[in-house]
């Protein structure tokens, strides 16, 4: 009888390889992050949160096999995927020391595991996934570039001349001459406060905002994440170098700012910012006045509502007609000559592309047509997607870098 107990415990522990327990414990961690996730936040996010672990459960287990020593690593990486997404059914901006440990390695395990479903499939089916490194190393890199943002000038003209359709409008290639200086623009849109955007590097930003010196700070949106939508404390200090040039500073609502619109506009308030609902403003510069109009963000009745609050804040002659319009994709249904300058953000600039190479192709291409970055033209309008200051969604960047820059806007007329 004893013995036979030690060959059905000995029969047991061979079962118990690595693998399974590996498997086994990622089916359970999933399970209870998503009951966790409908518990808290409702159906929703369960959804959300049960078919993304779901796909990353079992691409991560087909992966296991072949990692060789580097499974304690793996398992590691993996356990902070699980912890990251059930602690934000509570969530809450997190210290320096959690983000470092857990939310941002969860992020880079949750992208090298989507990106390796290529070699899961192989593994699955039995073949050898030669090249594994591949996709963490992309990881690797996407992750450097979700923290860093490049600096740049981007020249600006506003000619004015009538472009067919919508399509890329080139950029000078250096800065037209004229007699007036150009208009000098920060933009700052979806930092989307959180695991990459820490309250410090977001006052970062907006302290090198200021001390460009810029004609105006505009903000076009996506403030806040699910980490930071429980209070406005977090957001306001964050933006708080802008008062210093308080009266130049404007924003407009992206699709997140309707999940949490007191806290968004209460920390506008306090950083000095104007919040512009579908209203305008009228603001005297150096490089001559300029009528600003933030248009609140709609899915529905674009053509409609944008065109009922043009009508209610017609042009006013002499000034540079400048809109702020968190979504570019709604650009094609602002009436044509109803914006000099349009300027958007929400696109993170295609967020996976080669613009760090030097060319323009993003994978938002593949599955929309609105436009992804960089300028654009359609009738007289000129639209310029912003490529983010921070990013939300997919959980890196690659290949299309943060942006921080200041817009020179020529004006026609002035020699350009």
């Amino acid at each position: 009888m004893v013995l036979s107990a030690r060959v059905a415990w000995s029969r047991c522990l061979t079962f118990l390889t690595p693998l399974v327990l590996f498997r086994v414990a990622s089916v359970l961690a999933w399970l209870a992050v998503v009951a966790t996730a409908r518990a808290r936040r409702g159906r929703l996010y369960a959804q959300f949160v049960g078919v993304l672990l779901g796909i990353h459960t079992l691409s991560a287990c087909a992966v296991f096999r072949h990692v060789g020593p580097l499974a304690p690593a793996f398992a590691y990486l993996h356990a902070a995927v699980y912890l990251h997404f059930f602690l934000l059914s509570r969530p809450r901006m997190r210290p320096l020391a959690y983000r470092a440990l857990v939310s941002i390695p969860a992020s880079f395990f949750v992208a090298a595991v989507f990106l390796s479903f290529p070699w899961a499939i192989a593994g699955a089916l039995g073949a050898t996934p030669y090249g594994l490194w591949a996709p963490f190393a992309l990881a690797g890199v996407g992750t450097l570039q979700s923290l860093t943002a490049r600096r740049e000038e981007v020249e600006l003209v506003v000619d004015r001349a009538h472009v067919e359709g919508l399509r890329r409008h080139p950029l000078p290639r250096e800065e037209p001459p004229g007699p007036r200086r150009p208009l000098r623009i920060v933009q700052i849109t979806d930092p989307h406060l959180g695991p990459f955007m820490s309250v410090e590097r977001l006052r970062g930003i907006c302290e090198r905002a200021v001390a460009r010196e810029p004609d105006l700070i505009v903000l076009t949106g996506d403030y806040l994440t699910m980490e930071s939508q429980h209070t406005a404390d977090h957001l306001a200090e964050a933006l708080s170098p802008l008062r210093a040039l308080e009266g130049r500073v404007f924003a407009c609502h992206g699709n997140h700012d309707h999940e949490a619109p007191r806290h968004v506009a209460t920390a506008l308030a306090r950083a000095g910012a104007r919040l512009l609902v579908d209203e305008a403003a009228l603001v005297e510069t150096a490089a001559g006045p300029v009528q600003v109009l933030g248009m609140d963000f709609h899915y529905r009745d674009r053509d409609a509502r944008m065109a009922e609050v043009c009508a209610r804040h017609p042009r006013v002659k002499g000034a540079l007609r400048l809109i702020l319009l968190h979504d570019p994709g709604a650009f094609r249904h602002l009436g044509e000559g109803e914006g000099d300058l349009v300027l958007s953000g929400h696109t993170h600039g295609g967020q996976i592309g080669v613009v760090s190479l030097g060319g323009t192709w993003t994978a938002l291409r593949l599955f929309v047509k609105m436009p992804d970055h960089g300028l654009w033209a359609r009738g007289p309008d000129r639209l310029y997607v912003h490529r983010g200051t921070g990013h939300y969604g997919f959980p890196l960047r690659l290949g299309v870098p943060a942006e921080e820059s200041v817009l020179k806007v020529h004006l026609a007329g002035d020699g350009a």
